[in-house]
């Protein structure tokens, strides 16, 4: 699922707390956004048709719910800039987080146990197809 970058702010926002009205969800939006009630609700509106979310009523009022977890949308999102932009290579991304992003002591460390943890997988991985 493709979602546009005014699809992830609703999206982020209902994430944040759910399940929640159209009004609830623009006061969850970042500050800087400001959108019309009627904006929200034709954007959520879209966002159910691609089954992002769910909407349901209390009485007259409608209720949305994501239908798909923030980390399988962020899988996705970057499975398709590897795909589209950078040809399924992820040396772009590297060089990305190691020089431009300037990642933390810890993000580094993290990112080093992942690697060895994977390495890890591996190679018991590996051995059990051996034997």
């Amino acid at each position: 699922m493709k979602l546009t970058e005014a699809e992830w702010e609703l999206m982020n926002a209902l994430w944040k707390r759910y399940p929640a009205t159209a009004r609830d969800i623009i006061e969850f939006m970042p500050g800087e956004t400001k959108w019309a009630y009627t904006t929200v609700k034709t954007m959520l509106t879209r966002l159910a048709k691609k089954g992002a979310i769910a909407e349901s009523k209390r009485g007259s009022i409608s209720v949305y719910e994501p239908l798909v977890a923030q980390k399988t949308a962020r899988k996705n999102a970057i499975k398709n800039l590897l795909d589209k932009a950078l040809g399924g290579t992820v040396e772009p991304i590297m060089h990305f987080l190691i020089e431009e992003k300037k990642l933390t002591a810890k993000e580094r460390q993290h990112l080093i146990h992942m690697l060895k943890e994977m390495d890890k997988v591996e190679t018991e991985g590996s051995d059990a197809s051996t034997q």
